[in-house]
């Protein structure tokens, strides 16, 4: 009996999440799965969030991570940590249950660049994979500043006391995206999708911001070097695109939903094989 996964999510023509996927199962030696998009737009989702129910799993992205996991009764205790979901399984009572595996790709990649999130941390964004990153940063007891837009201050606030509510000893500050502090941060991440494709050339913060880190990490697969890690590279940054990030949680993904495991050479290859054919 054929499986049938989706990533629903708005827009979605930059995805290859279904090349990535269909590589996955066949590293696995499922040969009976496969792999689509589903756009839906905001308007709509309420409307088609039921039929997904009929799906054998799916994988969430922007806009919809919080709303999955506000609309699901059953939930992973990832998700409940960040307050989002991006892997949804349905098990053979038919009962869908919500995960996130997106820090499971995030810490792959930040370790892979030998940066720490217990270190000073500049964060641009607080969306559902922003706030996985803000609490993340907390529970490793980085020092966290979240820069956004002032559309979304609230939102950062209500964060900002969430996580000093939660971990004591951890402070957050909460910037204007337009008037960041110019101080040293060991690793700065932006979580937005500005400078994704197809609008590669929008850059989220002021680049000379990039002259006061070591480490930048920037979520955005595509393109593979975004304007904003171009601006870190010249300030001596080392960076990083979000590819391996990606990869990582589609692996965590499967694991999920076929209980199989993978050799991290294949999975380097894969990420490398990814850059060269895609992008």
């Amino acid at each position: 009996m054929e499986n049938e996964y989706r990533l629903i999510g708005y827009p979605l023509s930059h995805s290859i999440s279904p090349i990535i996927h269909k590589r996955l199962f066949e590293l696995s030696g499922n040969l009976d799965s496969r792999y689509s998009l589903m756009e839906i737009e905001p308007s709509q989702i309420k409307e088609n969030f039921q039929s997904l129910f009929d799906l054998s799993g799916f994988n969430v992205t922007i806009p919809y991570k919080v709303f999955v996991y506000e609309n699901l009764k059953e939930l992973d205790d990832s998700a409940k940590r960040y307050g989002s979901v991006n892997v949804v399984h349905k098990n053979a009572d038919g009962i869908c249950k919500g995960y996130n595996t997106d820090v499971y790709g995030f810490l792959k990649a930040i370790y892979s660049m030998g940066a720490s999130l217990k270190s000073n941390v500049l964060l641009i964004g607080c969306g559902g994979v922003g706030r996985m990153m803000a609490i993340e940063t907390a529970i490793k007891g980085g020092n966290l500043t979240i820069a956004v837009r002032q559309s979304s201050n609230e939102k950062a606030l209500k964060l900002k006391q969430e996580i000093e509510n939660s971990y004591k000893d951890v402070t957050v500050e909460i910037a204007d995206i337009n008037n960041i502090p110019k101080k040293k941060y060991d690793l700065l991440i932006n979580s937005t999708p500005s400078g994704m494709y197809p609008n590669i050339y929008d850059i989220p913060i002021d680049p000379t911001i990039c002259s006061y880190t070591t480490y930048l990490f920037d979520a955005i697969y595509n393109p593979k070097e975004t304007v904003l890690m171009k601006a870190a590279k010249i300030y001596g940054a080392k960076v990083l695109g979000g590819m391996s990030m990606l990869i990582w949680q589609a692996v965590a993904a499967h694991e999920i939903w076929d209980n199989v495991t993978y050799k991290s050479k294949d999975i380097s290859m894969l990420i490398q094989n990814m850059y060269n054919d895609i992008i």
